[in-house]
């Protein structure tokens, strides 16, 4: 299955970050949020990505064209006007970038993709949030439906801590970071059948997939859940960015499975 990612938003909550740079090259760790969503896939064998981009969209095709480089060994004799690759790092990908309009929305951009996803099922992310949600199991939950599609749900964590205060005015409990009021709400991480296209409007720029698409599914009883209970994360704020880097910096990050792969390896 291809790997859909929607990665052409402004990011204006972001905006000490995106001013420069879109959203989904914003560094995790020294490296885009959108490079490890991608590692991410790629530890589950999904290897064909299709970028939906948009604002400042060449900077994401410049960092896949030239990939090799940053992360090879390279001589570069000026001299002769050479240059010469010791060692190439890079993946087993296959990763087509789409411009679909620097104020497109959600749902158009992805119905602008439609003839490089094909008549076939794929999945689709967000191009901000990182999660360790199972996707074999995402997967088979999808297809035991029999519906269009398929979103993870999760419970976002509490902005504030909740108090269990008494009636004399004693504090029973303090919870940190509670789950929010309890509501589940969409997390990304979809899987898709190619018949989500015909709840999209074509030739238009302004239909919202949250708001349009999925309510539509929803009332044709398409619309299925997966319930995730583990780690997600979206970076919305500065400090979902510096969150995420604080684990990733600490070797603590969930959704690194890659990692653990490689030391099972060694």
């Amino acid at each position: 299955m291809k790997v859909v990612i929607l990665a052409g938003g402004l990011g204006t909550r972001l905006s000490e970050e995106t001013k420069l740079i879109p959203k989904p090259m914003v560094l995790i760790g020294g490296k885009p949020i959108l490079w490890h969503i991608m590692k991410y896939y790629s530890s589950w064998n999904f290897n064909e990505f299709i970028i939906l981009t948009g604002y400042k969209s060449h900077i994401i095709k410049d960092y896949f064209v030239h990939y090799y480089q940053q992360y090879s060994d390279i001589t570069v004799d000026l001299s002769t006007n050479t240059l010469e690759i010791h060692r190439i790092q890079t993946e087993p990908w296959k990763v087509t970038m789409l411009y679909t309009g620097q104020k497109t929305m959600t749902g158009s951009r992805i119905k602008k993709a439609q003839e490089y996803i094909g008549n076939e099922p794929f999945l689709l992310t967000y191009g901000d949030g990182l999660s360790d949600v199972n996707l074999d199991d995402l997967i088979k939950c999808h297809k035991q439906s029999g519906k269009y599609l398929t979103l993870t749900a999760v419970r976002p964590e509490g902005k504030f801590g909740a108090l269990d205060i008494a009636s004399d005015g004693s504090i029973n409990n303090f919870e940190e970071k509670p789950k929010g009021d309890g509501s589940w709400i969409n997390g990304g991480f979809m899987v898709c059948e190619p018949q989500i296209f015909d709840f999209i409007e074509a030739d238009s720029d302004d239909v919202i997939f949250e708001r349009t698409t999925l309510k539509q599914l929803a009332f044709a009883h398409q619309l299925n859940s997966y319930k995730h209970y583990g780690f997600w994360y979206p970076m919305d704020t500065l400090k979902g960015k510096n969150d995420l880097t604080q684990l990733w910096e600490s070797e603590k990050a969930p959704w690194a499975i890659w990692l653990k792969k490689e030391q099972e390896l060694v």
